[in-house]
């Protein structure tokens, strides 16, 4: 028998007594306005975090990728990793606001500096472009200590569900490749 948490069980519950469709039967776009309701629903605080910034970089074909800054009250302009974050959302849906508060809690909770990057979703954009942006996002963050806030000692690659193999690729491909170590 499994065990699942009552909060997560009730949780679970609600999801599958919506009416409609679930949300892979959902068109894209639908999906993606679904998920931004769910995350509104929830009411996730960003909390008290020094520094939140959005800002974009030079992708890899002329176009730009969106990133946001996230940093702790303590870091001061002292040398420190940074947590390069990759979101979740099967390559489809999720995007800066969706994890605008986990990577604040990161940044908080850790105490480091962390770029979340909003790569280019299926299926408007297709493979490998989520990885080529998750790869120029990350040798930006390595070579550009002015924009970060201070020297970077190290990346740190995280993510969730799609943002975790985006993570993996990123380690894999720019191992020993950067100015600094990636973790």
């Amino acid at each position: 028998m499994t065990f699942v948490r009552p909060d997560v069980q009730a949780f679970l519950d609600m999801l599958n007594a919506q009416p409609g469709p679930k949300m892979h039967e959902m068109e894209p776009d639908m999906a993606r306005q679904v998920m931004g309701m769910m995350v509104q629903m929830a009411e996730l605080p960003r909390g008290d975090i020094a520094r939140a910034e959005d800002l974009s970089i030079d992708g890899p074909h002329g176009d730009r990728i969106p990133l946001r800054l996230y940093g702790p009250r303590a870091a001061g302009g002292e040398p420190q990793s940074v947590l390069m974050y990759f979101h979740g959302g099967g390559w489809v849906i999720g995007d800066l606001e969706t994890h605008d508060s986990l990577c604040a809690e990161i940044a908080r909770s850790l105490g480091i500096t962390v770029v979340s990057v909003d790569y280019r979703l299926a299926p408007e954009h297709a493979f490998p472009a989520a990885g080529e942006d998750c790869l120029a996002a990350t040798r930006w963050a390595a070579a550009s200590p002015k924009e970060i806030g201070h020297a970077v000692t190290s990346i740190v690659v995280a993510g969730d569900s799609a943002g975790g193999n985006l993570a993996a690729i990123t380690a894999q491909e720019l191992a020993g490749k950067l100015p600094v170590p990636i973790i």
